[in-house]
């Protein structure tokens, strides 16, 4: 890869289920974030949707097909095809990064989930920078910024790191399914105390998010949707930086802030 003048930043994307590509405004937003960024070499991606121990590669060919890991949509979500190009080098880099102590698993047959794509056939539609997906290898949000430092020096080469996964993803505890449904109380709770713990750089009270955020367990009865913040905040020059809040508001009652580190 050549170098590029400055680092790349990382990204913390709410990529929502399949349908929120129908939602002009996330679309309008996603895609000026992405014209406002330097272009990438490649894209690296963890999703709250592989967790997997220890840290898995997915596919490096072209081509491999997506994994389409929902269901109750329209069919035309299956149709859907995604095929950025394979990134051997970068996989063989990623795993170079690990400690000797830790494996690192292969997955030659696992395509992109919706985590990943859907984000992406917003950000890069021309599906022409390639695109490597790796694991979730643990939700313990230390671990996690010991990941993103692990993969940090990737950004200096151009590859753009991004965690997807969604601020807040109460599903069980939705009464309103429509698009525009006013945000229940623990996902406006959430969202309020995220947004001011990122604007302050508390890193130790998001790693806490569990015990001290407002709204919890209902903002997350399961917590694969705010772990993959920690890998691109982990990966950024400063945890304690204050991000950009690039996008804000909800969806289907869910917090859709989505954040940009240097």
């Amino acid at each position: 890869m050549d170098m590029p003048d400055t680092a790349m930043p990382t990204l913390y994307l709410s990529h929502g289920a399949p349908p929120l590509v129908d939602d002009q405004l996330w679309v309008s937003e996603l895609a000026a974030w992405s014209r406002d960024l330097p272009r990438p070499k490649a894209v690296l991606i963890v999703s709250a949707h592989w967790e997997s121990a220890p840290l898995t590669i997915g596919t490096v060919t072209t081509g491999t097909p997506l994994i389409y890991d929902f269901g109750g949509f329209d069919p035309k979500y299956r149709r859907v095809r995604y095929a950025a190009p394979g990134a051997p080098e970068l996989a063989r880099t990623v795993a170079a990064l690990m400690p000797d102590d830790e494996p690192v698993h292969h997955r030659p047959d696992r395509g992109l989930d919706h985590g990943a794509y859907v984000p992406l056939t917003v950000m890069y539609p021309a599906a022409d920078i390639p695109v490597l997906q790796v694991s979730l290898p643990t939700l313990d949000p230390p671990r996690l910024l010991h990941l993103g430092e692990r993969l940090r020096p990737l950004r200096d080469e151009g590859v753009l790191i991004v965690g997807s996964g969604f601020t807040t993803h109460g599903l069980p505890f939705l009464r309103d399914w429509t698009p525009n449904a006013t945000a229940p109380g623990w996902s406006r709770e959430f969202d309020g105390w995220a947004a001011e713990h990122f604007a302050a750089g508390d890193v130790d009270g998001l790693v806490d998010f569990r015990s001290k955020a407002p709204g919890m367990p209902y903002a997350h009865p399961t917590i694969e949707h705010f772990a993959p913040l920690f890998v691109a905040l982990g990966a950024s020059s400063d945890a304690e930086q204050e991000p950009d809040q690039v996008i804000d508001g909800f969806w289907m009652g869910l917090s859709k802030r989505s954040l940009q580190f240097a």
